[in-house]
């Protein structure tokens, strides 16, 4: 199994996996991240630095793919391109989780529960949007834990004031009056970016 990218995602497939006796493979580009990861995975997780050599190397062999790559607010970068695919075995597996943000592999499209999986070049491909939402109480109790402090924070004060003094909120300011004011979002759109700051003032 290839994982590409050490976050949230990829730790716990690379933990499910590896308790399974699976040889696992994480690829990640942040050193301080594979240290870390080094520290808290078992011997059957391997730690490879992240680049185009090493991405190609590895899903050759590979019976399964996850892409679990994310830049927030941004799209995600396409790691494995359409010939690449001839490098993979036959009936071997991607499942690319960063489909939300476009996905990492050139060939995934959106899929749904309904009709997760098609097939490129003998690879099978899984790209269902929105993939918590096979287990939807969960994933929502999951969600809600995670922003209810957040919500009531707005509610009690106000966009503006609740942004002032909550950086981790105004981390989260994508669009105000009309203008991007997150890095990820202008960049991928080609629209000019406006400091954030000044709508909260």
């Amino acid at each position: 199994m290839v994982i590409l990218g050490g976050g949230i995602v990829g730790i716990n497939a690379a933990k499910i996996a590896a308790g399974m006796g699976a040889k696992v493979v994480i690829l990640d580009i942040s050193l301080e991240r594979l240290r870390y990861l080094s520290d808290v995975m078992p011997a059957n997780v391997q730690l490879i630095y992240s680049n185009r050599h090493n991405i190609v190397e590895q899903i050759a062999t590979a019976d399964l793919v996850v892409g679990g790559v994310l830049i927030p607010g941004a799209k995600a970068p396409r790691l494995i391109r359409k010939g690449d695919l001839k490098l993979m075995q036959q009936g071997s597996v991607i499942v690319d989780v960063a489909i939300d943000q476009g996905g990492c592999v050139e060939t995934i499209k959106a899929t749904t529960h309904e009709n997760p999986t098609y097939v490129v070049d003998g690879v099978i491909h899984y790209g269902v949007a929105n993939m918590p939402g096979g287990v939807p109480r969960t994933s929502t109790l999951a969600l809600t834990n995670a922003t209810l402090p957040y919500a009531l924070k707005l509610a009690n004060k106000g966009w503006q004031h609740a942004l002032r003094d909550s950086p981790a909120l105004r981390k989260g300011l994508n669009v105000a009056d009309g203008k991007v004011t997150y890095p990820g979002v202008a960049e991928a759109f080609g629209f000019d970016l406006h400091d954030a700051a000044a709508f909260i003032a």
